[in-house]
């Protein structure tokens, strides 16, 4: 088991704006943590800092308590499964898993060990005599995983090992590595994705990456937390729009009166009761109301919470359908799940019901999160109570100005 300790570290390639700016994180022993985030924000420069295959321009590792900025990457006691698979294809599977133990001169019987044992928990014990090109890209990926798992390391670390696979093949190896986290249980893992699916389904801690300004700006960490931490009380827009699929709707609107427990806001030519702490903010500040596709409501008039528009497109995807709507002062068309079929077509009104519980908002000048004062027992979940700790149900909207 292996604990990691990143204490302001940053990263920059000469004189160039920071790639990696003050990362402060806390992986525990055993942990599933997955760095996600766009294209470009540094995801897989920081798990090569960890690897050793870059260097740390400022700021701490530690690993098990031991500082590892000048440690070789055979001093860290990881393991990396690449994107690429990077198997020799002249070789066996057998031959491929061996290798690095072969190369560090361990006993051979050791060896024949692991790697069988290895075999048995990804089930590759009929595939040992084949060579890579005999075998399809997921029996390929898991004999990466394979070759990491037999120098039993402390720290797995996974980059993007799931982008040249197939849709069905993706959720498969995605559930057969939750399942070898389990099964190992000793080891912590590091996991890099574009794919907030697989951030979400996979992680025990998420860390969403800035990209771009924000870097500079705010620095490189967006959120970290448990996965429905950042779904349920996401602390700006931009994780808010980036957690969740499909991405959650956005519309304008403006403070008309704040009490404690809710707000009431000014959306086009209606008032609007949202469940958000936004006393101290003068009338007229301008917001945005979140809401996610999955939480909006059809209802069949016009009333209270009720915002208009007309279905411009819809999805039909078996097992729900989706209505993208023109609504007035929204970000763009917003986008409505609906279980099964729908009854609606293309160019009918439909009137959208607007749950003040599950509605976010957000400063339109700096994107930043009004506390949501929906309780924690509300969302009915272990693991995200488990990684709350209270630090977005406080008043983060008032603390921040």
């Amino acid at each position: 088991m292996s604990e990691l300790i990143f204490k302001g570290v940053h990263k920059r390639y000469g004189d160039n704006p920071y790639t990696i700016r003050d990362v402060n994180l806390h992986i525990e022993d055993g942990e599933f943590c997955v760095f996600v985030g766009p294209s470009g924000c540094g995801k897989s420069t920081l798990l090569r800092m960890v690897a050793g295959l870059e260097d740390i321009t400022s700021g701490e590792l530690q690993i098990d308590g031991k500082r590892v900025n000048e440690a070789a990457p055979s001093e860290r006691g990881v393991s990396m499964v690449f994107q690429s698979y990077a198997l020799y294809p002249h070789m066996t599977v057998y031959e491929n898993m061996a290798f690095g133990l072969k190369v560090a001169k361990t006993n051979a019987d050791t060896v024949d060990q692991k790697v069988r044992h290895a075999a048995k928990v990804l089930q590759l014990e009929p595939l040992l005599e084949r060579l890579p090109k005999e075998l399809s890209g997921g029996q390929r990926q898991r004999v990466a995983i394979g070759r990491a798992i037999v120098r039993e390391p402390g720290i797995f670390l996974f980059d993007e090992p799931l982008s040249n696979l197939d849709a069905a093949l993706r959720v498969k190896t995605r559930i057969e590595i939750a399942r070898l986290h389990k099964d190992i249980g000793t080891a912590s893992m590091i996991y890099v994705t574009h794919d907030q699916v697989e951030a979400m389904t996979l992680a025990d801690k998420i860390l969403l990456l800035n990209s771009g300004e924000a870097v500079q700006r705010d620095g490189s960490v967006a959120q970290c937390g448990a996965p429905l931490e950042l779904y349920h009380f996401p602390v700006n827009k931009f994780v808010a729009g980036f957690i969740g699929s499909p991405k959650m709707n956005f519309i304008d609107a403006v403070l008309e009166q704040a009490e404690p427990e809710h707000a009431t806001v000014q959306m086009g030519d209606k008032s609007i009761k949202v469940r958000i702490n936004a006393v101290g903010q003068p009338k007229g500040t301008k917001l945005e109301i979140g809401i996610r596709p999955e939480h909006t409501v059809l209802v069949e008039q016009d009333g209270d919470n009720v915002v208009q528009g007309t279905v411009e497109f819809i999805e039909k995807l078996g097992e729900a359908s989706y209505l993208y709507v023109s609504v007035k002062g929204a970000e763009d068309t917003v986008t409505v799940r609906q279980s099964g079929d729908t009854t609606y077509a293309v160019g009918n009104t439909v009137s959208i019901f607007l749950k003040p519980e599950v509605l976010h908002a957000f400063k339109q000048d700096d994107g930043r999160a009004c506390a949501r004062t929906i309780r924690e027992d509300s969302v009915k979940d272990s693991l995200f109570l488990a990684g709350v700790s209270g630090s977005v149900l406080t008043n983060n909207f008032q603390t921040q100005n």
